[in-house]
């Protein structure tokens, strides 16, 4: 459930709530009774990695390295197991 940040518009204690999103929103401040407002900030959500940046499609505007991509590269073909030899028929 997420957490909501109130302040009071009159004595202006501020407090945290947990609520579910079908909750009414708290109106009066537990600590005077004065009238309440939500407090609206910034989310804590990253996006880490290609493919969320419009750059990330473009040739030399990658946000990838090309010495990351080219290792990346030689580490995925060095661990592909060599092919088994096959029997010679006499």
């Amino acid at each position: 459930m997420p957490t909501y940040a109130y302040a009071c518009t009159q004595c202006r204690h501020q407090f945290d709530a947990v609520q579910s999103f079908s909750d009414a929103a708290l109106t009066t401040c537990p600590e005077c009774g004065g009238q309440l407002r939500k407090q609206y900030g910034s989310i804590g959500v990253t996006f880490n990695g290609s493919g969320f940046y419009r750059t990330d499609s473009r040739s030399g505007g990658s946000a990838r390295s090309d010495s990351s991509a080219s290792s990346k590269a030689d580490s995925s073909t060095s661990a592909a197991p060599a092919p088994a030899p096959t029997p010679a028929s006499a």
